[in-house]
């Protein structure tokens, strides 16, 4: 076995591998550039090695770098994470000429089955249903267009060496050809440093299901079942989940049988996955290979109770597989939440800085309920303009699918994130939306449960009333404390009134509060509830118990009440004496400027191009210019029809969020 191995990736995924191999008892050696100096995986390890500036470009896909380090620390072998160099073939050479390990497939299976274009060949070669679409490189734009004409709207058109949602888009006619075209080669040449595209037919009402595999350099391999990966936003993951809740046991072992099938018509060895599109009868095609480890893996290590990152190590030792495909079984369901420096108020656009406030639910593992989290991140750490938004995967586990949910709920309850915008809220509301909890979605799930975006959840009327009771409640406490800070005489309990009005969501509520040592009866619409809570004033989450049912939301003091985040939703909560209560009605709402003259940088990001000129009358849905933020492009198109009277950045200017890119007459 290895005695030292180098992790040639970052953030949570480094933090992960570094976590197994300490249970080896391998050492470990981490690269950092400039802005992961203070990083959670450099910390984490044995050695650290800098590579150099910020930039991926610069630093961590800089195969000259990577390899110098290793021989600065003697590493034996390499574990690429995923991203990066985790795909590239070249890589995979050096280190082989170096005598060094990989920790993944050889060099052969990288070139067939990591090239989008080429595993698509290999598969359609061996019989195997593919989508339909162009395999061959597209010269540019016009091309693009005469393809995508030809394949038939939608077509998604798609980095070759891509992955992550990076260099893809869907083109529904030919401007978005054209221009997903152009995004797309400078997406993958940015991220990938490789800008080939293809094009094929995007499945309209798909499922995404992929299935993982595993397999030694002594013929072995096997499939370690199906993680549904349907919830997806920009062609990236956002919630996925293993099993998926729409495959019989029929098709599951015929997807799993075509994709060991698939790894050892290529002589894969380590772990890998196949993706399929799957259609409402059940039909699947083969989509593409992930010659590495996968972002989701964790689900199916919950559900196998197999250490994928620990059978990748042992493999590329030449040792193997300790077991066979029949004693893979599924034991009970696991969730896995990707949380995103994004904000959901803004689009979803990406966001960045200092994580004031970072603070995860405990881990566990029992033997009814799991919660897992990976991170490579810490309270007071800075979220980077330069690399990936993730910056956690929560995944909790249970028996079954719906107890797995409400694990996950209450995870996220309890999840403490401040400092940035993050897609907690978002990730909130899909776990309570009727269309996933039935396990009836498709990849279309947020674009049609959510056309216009996110704005917040309303709460429905019974959890607005256990709210108040649990705010007048907390409320009650504040006042007790207030009046003995202030020094009045008396019995402090006393002088704190039993009769208020909560007003939230643009309803008010009358209550009476009976307080008592243990807790507090409080009085709503003729119902009494209990309210139980050990929460002290200034906490910024609270755990309560609202007539016998768990309540966990975080709060936040304002004038007049509290900011409750619950759900999805991030409401005001103003708990009132009646006479406040009157007069509070009697006050002028004050209403937000008016922005709607200016386009606004929606995030710090550097600005590409400028697609107008000053004068330039433009349309509704018209492209105003590009704006690329965490290796993602980002096109800003006009609201409505107007004429452009001034323009205050060009291409090249970083800018910061809310900064005026152009005014409008």
């Amino acid at each position: 076995m290895f005695k030292k191995i180098l992790i040639a990736n970052r953030g949570e995924i480094a933090c992960r591998v570094i976590k197994t191999a300490r249970k080896m008892g391998i050492k470990t050696v981490a690269i950092y550039s400039d802005a992961d100096r203070n990083a959670l995986h450099v910390k984490m390890a044995d050695e650290a090695v800098h590579i150099g500036p910020s930039p991926a470009n610069q630093s961590y896909i800089v195969i000259d770098k990577v390899m110098d380090a290793i021989k600065q620390t003697g590493a034996e072998a390499v574990h690429p994470g995923y991203g990066f160099l985790s795909e590239n073939s070249k890589f995979a050479e050096a280190l082989a000429a170096a005598g060094v390990a990989f920790i993944g497939p050889p060099k052969g299976a990288i070139e067939k089955m990591g090239d989008k274009i080429t595993s698509k060949k290999i598969a359609q070669e061996a019989n195997v249903s593919t989508v339909p679409g162009y395999m061959g490189l597209i010269a540019d734009a016009d091309e693009a267009v005469k393809i995508s004409n030809e394949v038939g709207y939608p077509v998604m058109i798609k980095a070759s060496a891509g992955g992550g949602g990076k260099g893809m888009r869907i083109a529904w006619n030919d401007l978005e050809a054209r221009e997903g075209f152009q995004s797309s080669k400078n997406e993958a040449a940015s991220s990938f440093g490789d800008d080939r595209i293809f094009i094929e037919k995007f499945v309209t009402q798909p499922r995404h299901i992929e299935i993982q595999v595993l397999a030694d350099a002594h013929g072995n391999a096997v499939y370690l079942h199906e993680r549904e990966c349907s919830i997806q936003r920009r062609n990236q993951k956002v919630v996925e989940e293993a099993p998926s809740p729409f495959l019989d046991a029929e098709t599951r072992k015929a997807m799993g049988e075509q994709s060991v099938a698939l790894a050892q018509a290529v002589g894969y060895t380590s772990a890998g996955t196949v993706e399929f599109i799957v259609d409402g009868d059940r039909n699947f095609y083969f989509l593409e290979m992930n010659t590495r480890l996968q972002v989701e893996h964790p689900v199916t290590e919950l559900i196998t109770g197999v250490d994928l990152v620990e059978q990748m190590i042992r493999v590329a030792a030449g040792e193997k597989l300790p077991f066979a495909q029949s004693d893979l079984k599924i034991n009970g369901w696991a969730m896995e939440s990707r949380l995103y420096a994004e904000d959901p108020y803004r689009n979803f656009l990406p966001s960045i800085g200092r994580l004031t406030r970072y603070r995860p639910p405990a881990q566990e593992a029992t033997q009814t309920r799991a919660v897992r989290n990976d991170t490579g991140v810490v309270e007071g750490g800075e979220i980077s303009m330069f690399y990936d938004p993730m910056i956690a995967k929560l995944c909790t586990w249970a028996p079954d699918r719906a107890t797995a949910i409400e694990e996950m709920r209450l995870a996220l309850d309890g999840f403490e994130l401040e400092g940035i915008g993050h897609n907690l809220p978002f990730l909130a509301a899909v776990y309570d939306h009727p269309k996933f909890t039935s396990g009836n979605m498709t990849t279309a799930f947020i674009e049609e449960e959510f056309p216009d975006g996110f704005d917040g959840v309303t709460l429905d009327d019974d959890t607005c009333v256990r709210i108040s009771a649990a705010t007048v409640a907390m409320h009650r406490i504040a006042e007790i404390r207030r009046t003995r800070v202030s020094g009045r005489m008396g019995n402090h309990e006393r002088r704190v009134g039993t009769d208020w009005v909560v007003s939230l969501q643009g309803a008010s509520h009358d209550t009476v509060i009976a307080a008592d040592p243990r807790g507090a009866d409080v009085i709503i619409g003729g119902k009494t509830l209990r309210v139980e809570s050990d929460w002290t004033p200034g906490d910024p989450l609270a755990r309560l118990t609202v007539d016998g049912a768990p309540l966990v939301i975080k709060v936040a003091k304002i004038s007049g009440g509290f900011r409750v985040r619950y759900r999805g939703a991030d409401i005001k909560v103003h708990v009132r004496t009646p006479r406040q209560a009157e007069l509070a009605g009697l006050m002028i709402e004050k209403l937000p400027p008016d922005t709607s003259k200016f386009l606004l940088c929606p995030m710090p990001g550097l600005i590409v191009k400028i697609d107008v000129q000053a004068g330039d009358e433009v349309q509704e849905g018209q492209a105003l210019c590009t704006v690329e933020a965490m290796k993602m492009e980002n096109i800003l198109r006009a609201e409505r029809k107007g004429v452009v009277a001034k323009i205050n950045a060009a291409a090249g200017d970083s800018l910061a969020v809310d900064a005026v890119i152009m005014e409008f007459e």
